[in-house]
């Protein structure tokens, strides 16, 4: 016998559900537009946003595992600390509601 999936258990699987929810964050769409001509370290971004390195850290990983953002490349710092300069993927999105799911349209970057 099957065991059906409930609708909380399938969102935690849509990448759209998931790239919804990481566009309705107001600290991911910071961080997601801020990187989108030029490159910034975590650190960069919570200075800038003053938004916790913690935090910063944890909506980078979630927005790299979209594929949303990249790592652009490592820079080294002069006392020899090697850092991710991240960038996004993404120039602009775009999200249509319609029944029975939105659309989200992506533009490259």
């Amino acid at each position: 016998m099957k065991k059906k999936v409930s609708l909380s258990q399938l969102k935690k699987y849509d990448v759209n559900q998931k790239i919804l929810e990481a566009l309705a964050d107001a600290q991911s769409r910071s961080i997601l537009f801020s990187i989108i001509k030029e490159g910034m370290t975590a650190s960069e971004l919570s200075e800038k946003y003053r938004i916790p390195l913690s935090s910063v850290y944890k909506k980078l990983s979630d927005l790299e595992e979209l594929t949303l953002v990249k790592v652009d490349k490592w820079v080294l710092s002069e006392g020899g600390k090697k850092f991710k300069l991240y960038k996004s993927r993404i120039s602009r999105a775009e999200i249509s509601i319609r029944k029975p799911e939105p659309i989200i349209t992506l533009s490259p970057n």
